[in-house]
């Protein structure tokens, strides 16, 4: 039936959001390396508007522990250093009147479990979604059975869902291992 085709491509392309949700959410972890992409979710008031840090100043990385921050606007540079002081990242930002330097501490031994902990739950959460994604397609499956659906063709199709299940559960458990070992790397 193609109503079934429908629900499993649903349900595929909800389950890879799923992923690439976590994937994000865990290129937020820090491991100790000063990147960019560290203070995507930085908000900057610009002129009364809360705007994404990247939109008002480049940020760059000189060395592995250091990120500079260089806005567009020389005015804005308060803001910027006030919203990095805000923000859950624990960094200290020192201003020279141009950029923003910003020094990324070596991470300690119990820091690095905490973060390894964090990353778990982020793909917990990843998987809480696919599951809850799984049961929502299971049960609109089930309702094309009162809608004269063969048996035969839902129950494949539900079989269908609990494989694409365990293979987006196995893509978050990758991500898993692979931001544990980028963490615990010293």
């Amino acid at each position: 039936m193609e109503e079934i085709q429908l629900y499993l491509e649903e349900a595929k392309t909800l389950m890879q959001k799923a992923v690439d949700h976590t994937a994000a959410e865990l290129v937020k972890i820090r491991a100790g390396k000063a990147m960019p992409n560290l203070l995507d979710g930085i908000m900057v008031s610009y002129y009364g508007a809360p705007t994404p840090l990247q939109q008002v100043a480049s940020v760059t990385t000189p060395d592995a522990r250091t990120l500079t921050v260089k806005p567009w606007e020389k005015n804005l540079i308060s803001e910027i250093e006030k919203a990095i002081i805000n923000s859950d990242l624990g960094l200290a930002p020192q201003n020279n009147g141009e950029i923003i330097i910003l020094t990324i501490p070596p991470l300690t031994e119990e820091r690095r479990k905490n973060l390894v902990k964090q990353a778990k739950q982020e793909c917990e959460g990843g998987k809480i979604s696919i599951r809850t994604i799984r049961k929502d397609t299971n049960e609109s499956l089930r309702k094309l059975l009162k809608d004269g659906a063969s048996e035969d063709e839902v129950k494949r199709a539900e079989d269908t869902v609990q494989k694409l299940t365990d293979q987006y559960s196995v893509k978050t458990d990758e991500l898993l291992v692979k931001k544990e070992a980028e963490i615990m790397t010293v």
